[in-house]
């Protein structure tokens, strides 16, 4: 793993969601944020720190809901995702199982022993049963609908001919949760025909910012190969502070997470408008820093590393 410190010139921007009963973090659409190191602020209350509530590890139960249209190449690059979260023999590093132990290493080794792994119980398809333009509320009943297990994870697709509430305007992504239930959910949206200039850089030429050459796709699909990191994100945010007290930096109204800390950051390097250097693939070019099944590659987000005050990458 490489870490390296950002300059404290880049500009802060994120977006928190809050619903009732829900604690919700969200990844922001802006690409660059200034990351605090531990001597720029004047006390420790916004440093990213360990809060004392519970985290999400050991067995995670997985459930998922495809809501719209998702054809077979499209699942597959996200299910591949999922299920190199458990370590593969035949994946070199740095791989997705690798990116997933430094989150067990950075946060969840600090409060229990167990390791980190995923086991998808169910899969649902639903074929825009609530319309093509779902709120808050909507997203809280597909959640409900689940019927994921206590310290799992209701992970919903939607595909990218339905909005959802704050989509492209506040974020790509988010995660929340019900403390009552002891159960979690991370919503992801394809991006690709609504606002790819916002929420599937660096694949896709950015909206704001430098206008520097996307990145060739890992798989193909710009659209789902940006969820991916979204996936990502909200992943690392929701198993190190599920219930908005956990792992973060800031206010718990405004918490910066695991990856939400590093964003727009994916390799040694980056800088506003820069991934950082990534591995290239000799055969296609594609840009990626972990390795996946099949052959498949991907670029995985940056997770800050609260001990060293870095953002640490996979390459």
């Amino acid at each position: 793993m490489a870490s390296f410190s950002l300059a404290k010139s880049i500009l802060p921007l994120l977006v928190l969601l809050t619903l009732v009963n829900f604690s919700i973090g969200a990844r922001p659409r802006k690409l660059d944020l200034w990351i605090p190191g531990p001597n720029d602020y004047p006390d420790d209350s916004y440093l990213f720190k360990y809060h004392n509530g519970e985290v999400l590890n050991g067995n995670i139960p997985i459930s998922i809901i495809w809501y719209g249209y998702f054809d077979w190449p499209k699942r597959s690059i996200i299910l591949d995702f999922l299920y190199s979260l458990t370590p593969n023999p035949s994946e070199s590093n740095p791989c997705i199982a690798q990116w997933l132990s430094t989150i067990d290493q950075l946060y969840l080794s600090k409060v229990s022993n167990q390791q980190t792994q995923f086991t998808t119980v169910n899969q649902t398809d639903n074929w825009y049963g609530l319309g093509k333009s779902l709120n808050m509320s909507q997203i809280e009943q597909l959640t409900s609908s689940a019927g994921t297990q206590k310290g799992g994870i209701t992970l919903i697709f939607t595909s990218e001919d339905v909005s959802v509430e704050g989509f492209c305007m506040n974020h790509c992504a988010f995660h929340g949760s019900d403390q009552g239930s002891g159960t979690t959910f991370i919503w992801v949206g394809n991006s690709i025909s609504q606002c790819p200039g916002q929420c599937a850089w660096p694949f896709y030429q950015p909206l704001y910012g430098p206008q520097t050459p996307p990145l060739l796709p890992p798989n193909g699909d710009v659209g789902v190969d940006a969820m991916v990191i979204n996936l990502a994100s909200m992943i690392a945010g929701v198993v190190t502070n599920p219930f908005g007290n956990g792992f973060y930096q800031g206010n718990q109204e405004t918490p910066l997470e695991a990856c939400t800390a590093c964003p727009g950051v994916y390799g040694p390097g980056a800088f506003s408008g820069y991934p950082g250097h990534l591995l290239t693939d000799g055969t296609t070019g594609v840009n990626y820093n972990a390795n996946g099944p099949n052959g498949r590659k991907y670029l995985l987000p940056a997770l800050y590393d609260p001990t060293m005050a870095t953002c640490s990458t996979l390459n």
